[in-house]
């Protein structure tokens, strides 16, 4: 019966879609542990603005793996309490370990952060990733800076 519950295939791709997202972030941390090491081989290079991006993209993704979780507990019929983290059934006002009251709406279904900011501005979100990914746009950013510059002198 397991295998029909319609939930059970939604929690398994909100944990398949965290997996991803952790196995991303530590792809970002040996990055930036061979950029780091590089800098410190060579004092003249400079990776702080790679190591930056790759920072922001950890970020990102730990929001998203966050997300993530509330979701899979909202399946589950769970919510936590924003005071001390403990997980309470979706019908309570209350929570009951520490008695923090909830809000009315979260008994609806949490909104995540990323949806969130689609949400708001659906351009932005969708081009913060692909310059995360690329390296080349940073190094053609500047050249099309400058070429304003000129066109305004």
């Amino acid at each position: 019966m397991a295998l029909f519950d319609p939930k059970a295939k939604v929690i398994s791709n909100y944990q398949k879609s965290i997996d991803e997202r952790s196995s991303s972030i530590r792809k970002y941390y040996d990055e930036i542990g061979k950029l780091y090491y590089d800098q410190y081989k060579d004092m003249n290079v400079d990776n702080t603005k790679d190591i930056n991006t790759r920072c922001e993209a950890i970020t990102r993704l730990s929001n998203e793996i966050e997300d993530f979780k509330l979701k899979i507990l909202f399946e589950k019929g769970l919510k936590k309490c924003p005071n001390c983290g403990t997980e309470n059934s979706l019908e309570y006002g209350f929570c009951f370990k520490c008695g923090a009251k909830f809000d009315e709406d979260s008994s609806k279904e949490p909104k995540t952060s990323f949806e969130a900011a689609a949400a708001t501005a659906e351009e932005p979100a969708a081009e913060a990733p692909a310059e995360e990914k690329t390296e080349e746009e940073p190094a053609e950013a500047p050249a099309e800076e400058a070429t304003e510059e000129k066109t305004e002198e």
